[in-house]
């Protein structure tokens, strides 16, 4: 140790902090959570359009409920491999809170995406607003998360 000068153990502890960078980076979630997510958007845009509301409404209800149920275990994005789960404070508290609201502002674009087709007069506007916000979160849902995650310094 006496013969580390102080700019060789400034460098260990700059790639020291890169790596813990690295590693924080690739918090988040399984590709397979966005694309159920994605899937679950479209099936409830459908039901939302062609059965009876309290179907939709149970449909509705479920999904919440399994998503709750699947989040409680992924959402503090310390799992999204199989290979490496990170500690709680490299992987940061605010994830959970990112996701919900990530996942409430897709909602409100669905909802008014889906309105202004209803105004519109396009038939099965859920559908089609559904179909629109659905690859979003498939394709997008994990950048979204990584851009959220750095604009908030999650």
């Amino acid at each position: 140790m006496a013969d580390i000068t102080p700019e060789q153990a400034g460098m260990a502890l700059e790639a020291v902090e890169r790596a813990r960078h690295q590693v924080a980076e690739e918090v988040g979630l399984p590709r397979g959570y966005w694309w159920s997510m994605a899937a679950g958007w479209l099936l409830l845009g459908v039901l939302g359009s062609l059965t009876p509301p309290w179907v939709a409404g149970a449909a509705t209800l479920a999904f919440g409920m399994g998503h709750a149920g699947l989040a409680s275990r992924l959402l503090d994005g310390r799992r999204r491999t199989g290979q490496v789960q990170v500690s709680r404070t490299v992987a940061g508290r605010r994830v959970p809170f990112i996701v919900i609201g990530m996942l409430l502002g897709l909602v409100a674009v669905t909802v008014g995406v889906a309105l202004a087709l209803d105004a519109d007069g396009a038939d099965h506007a859920g559908i089609w607003a559904a179909a629109l916000v659905a690859p979003v979160i498939g394709f997008g849902g994990p950048d979204m998360l990584r851009v959220l995650r750095r604009w908030v310094r999650a």
